[in-house]
């Protein structure tokens, strides 16, 4: 799905002297240009996250509420986090990561801490995109928990999202998870995350480009990456990125056999290919479920657009 270039990104470490403690600010340079396929998604960004904060005068004059975040979702490994960092790129912000090791506590009321403490330190470094991974482990259902102490971090990260302690204003938030059926009702509400885009497994073209990322600078021979694109139909990224791992340890075991290093060939991706399956088809099976019984609002249409398009069971 993406084309990601390691050197077209670096890291600014800096020490916060009061809370005595490293924060953790990545510059990057990826734009959508660096995104391959995903175009009705890219295009939805722009208009419901990019051009209001753009543009914000065009909208007010039609009475539209600025503010809210996005929210992606999808099958695991399908390039939320760099699509995240895209968004960043294209408004010219930082790149501020949740960490949630640093975050979550088993110690009544400091994860709460944690998260207001963060939330601050984002708001002296604005603008900035603060992206939210695996927001389910944040913001549950709180009438499915049963522990206090989790209730009262959902409460916390909703008091946050509305800035009702500090101003957001160049805070640009961005939420990932894998089961947005999860979420608390509460977060779904205008002004926080009321965008939700579905990050379908990449198409033809995405894997191409992500089999030619992952298999260059390797020894190889001939590779046909056409015709293992073709045959990976659903894989990740993530899936992907395994299948290749799979496919030079075939190579490298050659190498020790004979004494020398021996190329990557079709041969090899052809057999790891035949020992993976994609990890997406779980997924798409629970997010049926989901969007043919539970789904009031329609909001997960996109999933059965793509389940019934390509005849997933």
């Amino acid at each position: 799905m993406s084309r990601e270039n390691q050197q077209d990104k670096f890291k600014v470490i800096s020490f916060d002297k009061e809370q005595n403690r490293m924060v953790e600010l990545e510059q990057t340079r990826e734009t959508f240009a660096d995104v391959g396929g995903l175009e009705e998604v890219k295009k939805r960004i722009k208009m419901d996250f990019i051009m209001p904060i753009q543009s914000p005068e065009i909208f007010q004059a039609f009475g539209k509420e600025l503010g809210g975040g996005l929210l992606f979702y999808g099958p695991p490994g399908c390039g939320k986090t760099f699509l995240a960092r895209a968004v960043a790129g294209e408004i010219n912000a930082r790149f501020l990561h949740l960490d949630l090791q640093n975050i979550l506590s088993r110690w009544s009321g400091e994860a709460e801490k944690n998260l207001h403490e963060f939330f601050e330190d984002a708001r002296k470094r604005t603008p900035c995109v603060l992206f939210i991974d695996e927001l389910d482990a944040l913001g549950g259902n709180r009438q499915k928990m049963s522990a206090h102490h989790d209730r009262m971090l959902v409460n916390q990260l909703l008091v946050e999202l509305d800035g009702s302690v500090s101003e957001n204003e160049g805070i640009y938030v961005i939420g990932a998870t894998n089961t947005p059926w999860y979420l608390d009702p509460a977060l779904r509400r205008p002004g926080r995350f009321d965008s939700l885009m579905f990050l379908p497994p990449p198409q033809f073209e995405e894997r191409k480009a992500i089999l030619t990322l992952k298999t260059n600078g390797k020894p190889q021979q001939d590779l046909q990456l056409d015709l293992v694109a073709k045959y990976t139909d659903h894989f990740s990224g993530a899936d992907l990125e395994y299948l290749v791992k799979d496919a030079v340890n075939l190579a490298i075991s050659r190498s020790f056999e004979t004494g020398e290093i021996q190329p990557l060939t079709n041969e090899d991706l052809m057999k790891a290919m035949e020992k993976r399956q994609p990890t997406t088809l779980e997924w798409f099976a629970t997010a049926k479920s989901y969007a043919q019984f539970s789904d009031k609002n329609h909001e997960y249409q996109d999933v059965l657009d793509y389940i019934y398009q390509y005849n997933l069971k």
